[in-house]
This record gives C-alpha cells, sequence and structure tokens, in this order.
C-alpha cells in the first residue's frame, strides 16, 4: 500500500473535504487552470461524428488489449527480450520497489533522475529508494514543484495544479534564493530548466512510466511535452521503466489513434511535443541511450479487477484526466482532498478496488452522478454505473464478488432506515398515514438540520390552509 495512506482513506475523506471547501484560494486555482483546459479540449473535437468514432475505435482497442492480456504480456515479454530489455514481474507495490532497488544495487548508483509516472507515486517508489541513501529527482516541471514542496500531485496529468503562480514563486524564492524572485512563469521555467540540466547530466541512473507498451514489436512508448522523459530514458546509463500491465497493446498501429485523443482529451493539444518510442538499449553503433533498459510490470490488483466482467473497464483508462477536469466535485475540492493517488471519478472507481472498500470505498460517495466524466471519457469507461457499482459494493455487495474489502461499509442503522422506508412506500395505508403524520407536525421542523442548513435554510412549515394562503397574498377568494 502507498507509503503516504498510513491511515485510512475513508476515516478522514470528510474531514479533507472540508478543509478543501474553506479554503477559497484552492477554488479559484483549479476553476482557472480547469476551464482553460475543457475550453481547448472542445475546440479539439469540432466534430462530434469524429469524436465518436474515435472513442469507439479506442474502446474497441483496449477492450480488445484487455480481452487478450494474458497472451499479450507474454508476448511484449518476448519481444522485449529479443531486443535487449530485460523484463521483470511485480505482484505488488512493494515487490515492484525491491526489483527497481536490487536493480540499482552494487552499480554505484546515487543519484536518480524520474519522468513523470503514476505507477511509482502508486508504488510509493520515491519515499523508498530515499530511505535507502539514493537521491532521486523529479524531472516534469508540475512533479519537481510538488517534490520541492513536499506535496503528492493533486492531478494525474498536472501535478502542481493546485498551486497559483504566486504560490510557486515564493515556493522557489525559498528553495534557491540565489535566484532572482519573479512570478513572470517563462523565467521560472527557464530557472527550472537550468536546474535540471544539471541533474540530468550527474544523474546515474533514469526512471519512467510507461504511457503504452507495445507487444507487437517489444516497444515502450511515452508522451511528454518538456522533453524531460527523453533526458531521462537516454542520458542515464541504466533505465528503468514502471508500468501497469494494463498498458499493454496489441500492436503498433493501435497506437495512433489512442495518441490522438489521449493529448486532445488530456491538453486540448493536437499531439504533444515529444513522442518517445523505446525499444533496445543502446546499440554499438549508437551514440547515446542507456546502456542498461529494464521494465518492470506490476500488477497490484490489476488482475483481480480484470476477472469481474463488468469493474474491468476501469482497465480501459489511459490516463488522460478528462474525467477530473469535467468532474464538478473535483473542482470544488481538488485531488488532494481525496486522499489517494488516483482522485476524481476514475480514483473513485479505481482506488477501491485498489486498495479495498473499507480503505477507500467512501471516494465513491464524493459523485453527483451528473455523468460528465462518462460522457468525456475517451475510452468510453461507463464511470457513472462503476462508481454506482462500488456504492452498492460497499454496502450490500453479491456474495461471490470479488471486490476487496465488498460490503464492510455496511451500516446496521443505515440498513434498518431504508427497509422502514420501503415497507413505508409499498403500503398505502402506512405511506397515507405518515405523510398525514408528518403534515400535521411540519411547524415542529427544527431550524438547524446538521449539514443541510451549514449551506441553506431549513423548509419553511406550509401554511394551514389554502384560504390562509390566499387571504396572506390578498387576493379574492370566491
Amino acid at each position: 500500500m502507498d507509503h503516504k495512506l498510513g491511515e485510512e482513506v475513508n476515516s478522514r475523506f470528510g474531514k479533507r473535504i472540508g478543509e478543501a471547501l474553506a479554503d477559497p484560494q484552492i477554488r479559484r486555482n483549479f476553476r482557472n487552470a480547469l476551464d482553460g483546459v475543457m475550453a481547448k479540449r472542445a475546440e479539439q473535437f469540432p466534430d462530434p461524428d469524429e469524436l465518436w468514432q474515435l472513442r469507439n475505435l479506442d474502446k474497441a482497442i483496449r477492450a480488445n488489449s484487455l480481452h487478450k492480456l494474458p497472451q499479450l504480456l507474454e508476448q511484449l515479454e518476448q519481444q522485449l527480450t529479443d531486443n535487449g530489455i530485460q523484463v521483470h514481474w511485480a505482484v505488488d507495490g512493494e515487490e515492484a520497489n525491491k526489483i527497481v532497488s536490487d536493480i540499482l544495487d552494487g552499480r554505484g548508483v546515487k543519484k536518480i533522475i524520474k519522468g513523470k509516472s503514476m505507477v511509482t507515486e502508486e508504488t510509493g517508489l520515491n519515499h523508498h529508494l530515499e530511505q535507502l541513501g539514493y537521491e532521486v529527482i523529479e524531472s516534469d516541471l508540475g512533479e519537481y514543484i510538488i517534490q520541492l514542496a513536499e506535496e503528492p500531485p493533486s492531478h494525474i496529468v498536472a501535478p502542481a495544479i493546485h498551486k497559483s503562480r504566486l504560490e510557486i514563486a515564493d515556493l522557489f524564492a525559498e528553495k534557491f534564493p540565489d535566484i532572482p524572485y519573479t512570478d513572470d512563469v517563462d523565467e521560472m521555467t527557464h530557472s527550472a530548466r537550468l536546474i535540471l540540466r544539471k541533474e540530468f547530466a550527474s544523474a546515474d541512473a533514469g526512471i519512467s512510466g510507461v504511457n503504452f507498451a507495445v507487444a507487437e514489436t517489444g516497444t515502450l512508448c511515452l508522451v511528454e511535452n518538456e522533453g524531460n522523459g527523453r533526458l531521462s530514458t537516454t542520458a542515464p546509463p541504466i533505465h528503468i521503466a514502471v508500468t501497469g500491465i494494463e498498458k499493454v497493446v496489441e500492436k503498433l498501429s493501435d497506437v495512433p489513434p489512442l495518441l490522438s485523443i489521449l493529448t486532445r482529451s488530456a491538453t486540448g493539444q493536437p499531439i504533444t511535443t515529444y513522442f518517445n518510442m523505446i525499444s533496445s538499449p543502446r546499440k554499438e553503433h549508437e551514440l547515446d541511450g542507456p546502456e542498461e533498459v529494464h521494465l518492470v510490470l506490476l500488477d497490484n490488483g490489476r488482475s483481480a479487477i480484470r476477472e469481474d466482467d463488468e469493474l474491468d473497464a476501469t482497465l480501459r483508462c489511459i490516463r488522460c484526466g478528462a474525467c477530473i477536469n469535467h468532474c464538478p466535485v473535483y473542482v470544488r475540492v481538488g485531488g488532494h482532498a481525496y486522499g489517494t493517488v488516483y482522485p476524481g471519478p476514475i480514483g473513485s472507481v479505481l482506488e477501491p478496488q485498489r486498495l479495498g472498500i473499507q480503505e477507500a470505498g467512501k471516494l465513491a460517495t464524493a459523485c453527483s452522478l451528473c455523468g460528465r466524466c462518462g460522457e468525456v471519457c475517451p475510452v468510453k469507461i461507463p464511470l457513472p454505473q462503476l462508481i454506482n457499482r462500488i456504492r452498492a459494493e460497499s454496502n450490500e455487495a453479491a456474495s461471490d464478488s470479488t471486490v476487496r474489502g465488498h460490503n464492510s461499509l455496511r451500516s446496521q442503522k443505515e440498513a434498518l432506515t431504508w427497509k422502514l422506508w420501503s415497507a413505508l412506500y409499498r403500503s398505502p395505508l402506512l405511506y397515507g398515514l405518515f405523510t398525514r403524520t408528518a403534515t400535521t407536525l411540519r411547524a415542529l421542523t427544527p431550524s438547524k438540520l446538521g449539514a443541510w442548513t451549514r449551506y441553506r435554510k431549513a423548509p419553511k412549515p406550509a401554511v394551514k390552509s389554502l384560504h390562509a394562503m390566499v387571504a396572506r397574498k390578498g387576493v379574492d377568494h370566491e
């Protein structure tokens, strides 16, 4: 389990939401950033028919990959091995971290440069390596900012989206007092580039994630905008890639349609600045590139998710963040309120399965079921349907459920309440008696109704009669 999750996500979920709602700066930061992202995405898909066809195609590609997952993983391992890339298998995050540290051990590695990787956030790799004495430096600018701030990412694509320009300027001034203070974005980016260039040149190993792993050719594909991913994977003598087993695709021809919808959905770009394809370590006639390339394939609960005919759609995710960007709940509370590696709608579905219902099942309650996440998902994951499924798993799961911790959030008091509600609404006699009694006693409704009246007034008692209402309005009644 992630080292950051030392306590149950469920236990402090409400408190974190309350803290986020009480911070207007967070809402301004998210609103300012995500409004622009959503507008750019909309501009990239002017033809709804083209979008519909592309989403169907990409859904089919991802569904095919998951259907053939065991065979494709074996094919991927064989192709990578033939290409000179060493493949390692990890059941969980702890094993993945040990594999990485074992590779580094004995090779004189002191400094590691890392490209952006949500899977290594999932395993807590940085913390593991730092405890062993390695210096780990994030090379993605957003990841570098939150590393300086000692915070986890708040978004799977834009890790520092919760910070304003001025907050980042103050952070740079605190960490780099020798650099003249500036809140100009271009100047801050230039300063970060100069700092990181030195780290690339002196790093002993590079670690990255993987966007797509092609079984047909044994190719690892990395999507990025800053060039840091390319430097992290080519400048150091050792490159270690870490990815979830679901990232495999069958053919190289599957990548272009996925790439096309990924970049437009994530950042509103027609294509990213860099698209890296890694198929082998440095060859004899080549002047650059790592001498060793390793791939760590992580399960960490993914095989169990795949076994469920409905929840397996979770694994189609290509980590574009579109569902997060369009989520009205996420925009108001931010990613840190979720307390997990993956926030927003996809996190509300994935994390309870990955960590267990007892650990993260309450994430599924942070949803208005507006359906926007399902409408924008580029691979057509039915997120509202899956969120409802997780809610059911939390309270009244089927006896043969494979979801970890299913039924663990069931409340006897709540169950009794719903049984009484069901009995009441099944009986016309009881329903009529209840409504007449409730109407008669409505004047006794308290003015404070807990959280309900924290942001609104309690319903006022109804007037006693039509005659009184008409008389109060001064309307003649015949």
